[in-house]
């Protein structure tokens, strides 16, 4: 019910320190929490989008799972990635041997690569906020890149606070306009060349056929 006070809505089921938690991202059950969770979302926030948060732990054929109940089901978006249960050998911690969720640096390359595997297997269809590692304007392009369209920042938020935002986001402009992107909707999937390509293709006709509605009202009020 506070649906409607929201900016989007997340279905966390992929939290690392929830036991039997990220077992909802099998197919049934991800298929029957997303469908019901839809429904109450209709009901009581009609408006409000509706994403699902995914592990950076999930094999190929989950990750395939995921993303053909994702599509079934209409969703509207993903989050990719949440903390991992992994510890990668360059960890220098003391603590690195504790159980829970690792997020930061560490986990860019993963989650980077995630969101690329999910851009090709929903054909870019759905919107992916990238998330994990990102620290800099060239950590958020590369997400970009894989096919996110929206950037979340946390481990960066404790270390440097709000003002993390702003660097980020003129350090990324700084890199869109040297890279010749028009804007962060032209940098999306630009890895996954077949699909940047369509999707591409397919915005550039989105815009011509508004012009051509916008011109046609603009006629019709000059008559």
């Amino acid at each position: 019910e506070l649906g409607p006070y929201a900016d989007y809505l997340v279905i966390n089921v992929s939290s690392p320190n929830t036991p039997g938690l990220r077992s909802l991202q099998k197919r049934q059950p991800l298929q029957n929490l997303l469908s019901s969770t839809l429904r109450a979302r209709d009901r009581y926030a009609a408006d409000t989008p509706l994403f699902v948060k995914l592990s950076p732990d999930l094999s190929l054929e989950e990750m395939s799972d995921v993303a053909q109940v994702a599509l079934e089901t209409g969703i509207d978006g993903m989050i990719v990635s949440n903390t991992t249960n992994a510890r990668p050998s360059g960890l220098l911690s003391k603590y690195k041997v504790e159980s829970g969720g690792l997020s930061g640096a560490p986990i860019k390359d993963v989650s980077t690569e995630c969101i690329r595997t999910m851009y090709r297997l929903t054909d870019g269809a759905i919107p992916i906020i990238g998330v994990g590692g990102v620290g800099s304007g060239k950590d958020a392009l590369e997400k970009l890149k894989a096919g996110a369209c929206l950037i979340q920042v946390y481990s960066m938020m404790v270390y440097e606070g709000p003002g993390v935002v702003s660097r980020i986001r003129e350090e990324l402009v700084d890199l869109l306009v040297e890279g010749g992107f028009e804007s962060v909707e032209d940098a999306v999937g630009v890895d996954c060349e077949d699909i940047y390509w369509k999707r591409k293709e397919e915005r550039v006709r989105k815009r011509m056929d508004e012009k051509i509605k916008m011109s046609e009202v603009k006629e019709i009020v000059d008559m």
